[in-house]
Formats: structure tokens, C-alpha cells, sequence
């Protein structure tokens, strides 16, 4: 039988499993990348529809039976990611999982496994990679500008945990995982940093601490970023870091190190890296991702706008508005579903896909894995390969 003809984004149709503030975002790309949403699920059908974003399927075995749905987004909480993932991969539906695609690396290898034995598109939401500005960082180092790659570092700095009375689901230990500031936005930094140095890190060395070992729990449910000032509290001894510092190397002979907080106050989304080589530097942060630092030493360093026409052809291939017109954290959603869709609407996964795969979610567990081992014994650790 000769393979299908390929079809267009238009054509395609969506579910998106979780309706708080990641899901809205989900919603919302897919629609900016001309991707029909075909309905959501919530964690219940009315809580769905109070959001009036698109149509609601009662459940997740609704959405799985409608022939229509193509892909299938996981927004839901983490404990949720492994079961969830089987079952849409099990029904046929090609799969986007918000990270960590598992609680325990354990799983997430199983799920690797299911996922490329099934034939169909998977990716793990590493959206960040998506930055135009952070492909240009990639492509640069990858041409050899920066020479030999010496030293990466950063980190990803928030303030939303910043309080006691701050709550949110992730801070649960049965639905956020054993890592929460790691796992979080720990896994993005690692992610990024590996994805633009080209290096895979090989070993770690942690020290992670939890600066408020007691919070104050409202009694009933709280969004992610939303405010809860006037409702019931209860005590809840945290189990999880709020903050860390973890030294890295790299497979190439780089060395790092990156540094993560929930409590950083004024830093609302803080994600900055910095690569070091025997030619030149380059440097970037998410709250002024529209520049890109360029450093050397016998000329006058640099500062690159976001400008298609000045940039990579890798990286210009994802910012489409002129200079001096914002493209942010939304755009990265609709690249990375750019690249996704295209591979959908081929039939298959690509030999090399463009984008952050299930694999790559394993290999984000794995590292949780072994900077856990690295605190609770205060020494370096090889991660296993």
C-alpha cells in the first residue's frame, strides 16, 4: 500500500486532558498554529465548561473514541502524566505530555518504550527550546563561533512559591513527584542547556534545600499562579526543595553549573544561560528573550535583537513577526506544535525529529534521578546513559 499523502496543520484536530493555566495555553497555540480543538477535558465536565474554551467531552475515554482527535495534549497533573500517556498511545492517538512525562524514571523508560514501538508522534512539552533566540544560540555554537565549548551555566529563578501561604498542587508529594524546583524548572534549564551546547551532562554534584519546611494550605483547590488570601489554611510539612544548586559536566568536556529557586523574589520567570568558549560568548534570559548576548574580548560585544533577517536560517525558521514586535512565551508553544504537527500531518515521527521527544523526558527523569542521589549523599554522580 503506498504511504498516505501528507496532510495540512488545517486538517488536523486536537484534545487537550486538563483545563488550568497550562491547558488554557495549550488551547490557545494550537489555535494560533491553525490547529482545530476539537474539545477538552477537565477534571470535571463542568469545571471544563466554566473555562468556555472550547467544547467538553465528558471524559478522557470520550475524546480517545472519537475518531476525529489526531493528537491528544496531557496538561494534567504530573502523577497522571504515565497512565494517561499508555492510554492514548494504546488508543492510536499521537501524544504531547506537559513534563515530566513520568514520576519516576522507571516509568518514563516504559513509556519511551510504548511510544516508539506504537509508530505514532510523541513529544515531551519542552516548549522553551522554542525562543528563536535560543535556536540562534544553538546554531552559533553548532557552526563552531564560540570555538571550544568551556563552560555553561544559569539558572531558573521564580518567586511564586515565595510565601508560606503560596500553594499549589506541584508542592503535593503523590501528584508533583520527590523533586519539585529540579523537576519543575530545574528539567527546562537542563533541557536548554543540553539542547544549545550540543553536550548531553554526564555528571552531577547537588545540594538542594527546603527553605519553608512548613506551609499553610488553603482547604480547597488553588490554580497555578492564582491568588488565595481569604480562605481556610491547614499546615503541611513539605517534603520537596524549593531551591538548589547543581554543578554539571558535560560529555564534550564542558564544565557548568545551574542554580534553581521557587522563592527568588522579583524573578518571575528567570530561565538565563551563559556559554563560555576559547573564541567567544554568547548569553540569553527568558525576560529578555527579544536579546541575545554575544561577548568576546578584542571587540566590542554585541547585542542581537530578534531580527529574521540577521539571524540563523535554523532559528529564523521560527520567529515570523518584524523586529521590535514581541514574539514570547506563548509563540514557543506554537513552534514546538509547529514542528510536532508537521511530523503528524506526515504520518510518522522523522528519523531525527526537531523536537523534544518522550526520549527526552526520560532522559530528564534520569537526571532527577541521579541529582537525588547526589544530595541525599553529598557527593559527584555519573548519570547513568
Amino acid at each position: 500500500m503506498p504511504p498516505a499523502e501528507p496532510r495540512s496543520l488545517s486538517s488536523l484536530r486536537a484534545g487537550v486532558v486538563g483545563t488550568g493555566f497550562v491547558g488554557v495555553v495549550h488551547v490557545h497555540a494550537l489555535r494560533l498554529l491553525g490547529v482545530d480543538v476539537a474539545g477538552v477535558v477537565g477534571s470535571s465536565p463542568e469545571r471544563a465548561a466554566a473555562k468556555g474554551i472550547a467544547p467538553v467531552y465528558d471524559s478522557l475515554e470520550e475524546l480517545l473514541a472519537d475518531p476525529s482527535v489526531d493528537v491528544v495534549h496531557l496538561t494534567t497533573p504530573n502523577h497522571l502524566h504515565h497512565p494517561q500517556s499508555k492510554q492514548v498511545l494504546e488508543a492510536g492517538k499521537h501524544l504531547v505530555c506537559e513534563k515530566p512525562l513520568a514520576m519516576t524514571s522507571e516509568e518514563s523508560a516504559e513509556l519511551v518504550s510504548v511510544a516508539e514501538s506504537s509508530g505514532l508522534v510523541h513529544c515531551t512539552n519542552f516548549n522553551l527550546r522554542f525562543f528563536p533566540l535560543v535556536h540562534e544560540s544553538r546554531a552559533r555554537i553548532a557552526t563552531g563561533e564560540l570555538g571550544e565549548i568551556w563552560n555553561v551555566h544559569g539558572g531558573y529563578l521564580q518567586d511564586w512559591l515565595l510565601y508560606p501561604t503560596d500553594w499549589n498542587w506541584r508542592l503535593e508529594l503523590e501528584k508533583g513527584g520527590a523533586l519539585r524546583a529540579i523537576g519543575d524548572i530545574g528539567s527546562h534549564w537542563m533541557d536548554m542547556a543540553q539542547f544549545v551546547s550540543g553536550q548531553r551532562i554526564v555528571e552531577v554534584c547537588a545540594d538542594l534545600h527546603t527553605t519553608i519546611p512548613v506551609r499553610r494550605r488553603p482547604v480547597g483547590e488553588v490554580e497555578t499562579f492564582a491568588s488565595a488570601d481569604d480562605v481556610e489554611r491547614e499546615d503541611a510539612p513539605m517534603a520537596t526543595e524549593d531551591l538548589g544548586h547543581v554543578l554539571v559536566r558535560f560529555d564534550g568536556g564542558a564544565r557548568g553549573a545551574f542554580k534553581v529557586s521557587q522563592g527568588a523574589a522579583g524573578r518571575k520567570n528567570f530561565l538565563h544561560f551563559e556559554v563560555d568558549g576559547s573564541e567567544s560568548a554568547l548569553a540569553w534570559n527568558a525576560e529578555r528573550h527579544e536579546e541575545l548576548w554575544l561577548g568576546r574580548r578584542d571587540e566590542p560585544n554585541e547585542l542581537l535583537q530578534r531580527n529574521g533577517a540577521l539571524m540563523q536560517p535554523s532559528a529564523a525558521a521560527h520567529t515570523f513577526l518584524p523586529a521590535g514586535h514581541a514574539e514570547g512565551w506563548v509563540d514557543t508553544f506554537r513552534e514546538l506544535y509547529r514542528s510536532v504537527y508537521t511530523a503528524v500531518a506526515a504520518g510518522a515521527p522523522p528519523e531525527e525529529p526537531d523536537y523534544p521527544t518522550f526520549l527526552d523526558g526520560h532522559r530528564a527523569n534520569v537526571l532527577g534521578d541521579a541529582i537525588a542521589v547526589s544530595n541525599a549523599e553529598r557527593r559527584w554522580v555519573e548519570v547513568p546513559t
